[in-house]
């Protein structure tokens, strides 16, 4: 009888490490907005903030640039933040992505917007954050991301593939990049808006939508897009998640549970769909 418990002492010693190995797999979640902090302290993983030139403009974007560990190239995913800016949250989420194996790059869109000609960190309120968030036009945003993109091009571990994943109003913005010329490889879309009427039928990129089965405004515009994608012969997957709110990835504590479920689900998928277009 002595081996069989030994055997099971064995494995119950075992356990912590196989939960964090399993932990730091593919299904590995990014953290909540409440965890995210402490999460970026902990990761091993190289961050750093870059200039990045914008073409007519003297006050370059500030933005956050993290590396997975890896010998090879890898793609890059461009991290378009929601209408908080540049936060502690969506840094993490682009720390989560590189953990994956992709460069996440992760722009401030409203440098040079705030106080004294700074971004994010500048501004004084998530409220003022978000009108100046707001004050970008499609055309704004879209310069912006033609620099990122640019700059992402010139990385040296880059395989020259290049995504975005954006949410909230950024899920909009990276549905709309989906049209950009050239397109990227694929498009990222969480609980974000689709393009207007003008812009949708100049998606080309694949696109993979996110939606909380609760985002009443959100979801009355899936069905629609849906039709109007495949009329186009255009790629689009659409998951919505029952019970999940508006912004269910940074709120994953909310909603009884649902919130959690939705990032559980969500985030592989994302992943896979990611690694399919960026290997």
């Amino acid at each position: 009888m002595r081996v069989p418990i030994l055997a099971a002492a064995m494995l119950l010693s075992l356990s912590p490490a196989l939960a964090a190995a399993k932990s730091s797999g593919p299904k590995a979640l990014p953290p909540s907005e409440a965890n995210a902090k402490q999460a970026l302290e902990a990761s091993p993983r190289h961050g750093e903030y870059v200039d990045v030139t914008l073409p007519g403009s003297s006050v370059p974007i500030r933005t956050w640039v993290v590396y997975p560990e890896r010998k090879d190239k890898a793609g890059v995913v461009i991290v378009i933040h929601e209408i908080f800016g540049l936060s502690d949250w969506i840094r993490g989420v682009g720390d989560a992505l590189a953990r994956e194996g992709f460069i996440s790059v992760t722009p401030d869109l409203i440098s040079g917007l705030g106080p004294g000609g700074g971004g994010t960190d500048s501004v004084p309120s998530r409220d003022d954050v978000v009108k100046l968030v707001r004050s970008l036009t499609p055309a704004d945003a879209r310069a912006r991301l033609d620099a990122v993109r640019a700059y992402a091009k010139t990385i040296p571990a880059t395989n020259g593939k290049i995504a975005t994943l954006g949410f909230c109003w950024g899920g909009g913005r990276s549905f709309e990049y989906a049209a950009a010329t050239p397109p990227p490889e694929a498009a990222v879309v969480f609980y974000g808006s689709p393009p207007d009427s003008v812009t949708l039928p100049l998606v080309v990129a694949p696109v993979q939508g996110h939606y909380g089965g609760d985002d009443a405004r959100i979801g009355v515009t899936i069905e629609p897009t849906k039709q109007k994608m495949k009329e186009m012969k255009r790629s689009y997957e659409a998951f919505s998640y029952p019970g999940a709110g508006h912004g269910f990835l940074r709120a994953q504590d909310d909603r009884d549970g649902a919130n959690k479920k939705a990032t559980e689900q969500a985030w592989p998928r994302a992943i896979a769909f990611l690694e399919k277009r960026l290997k």
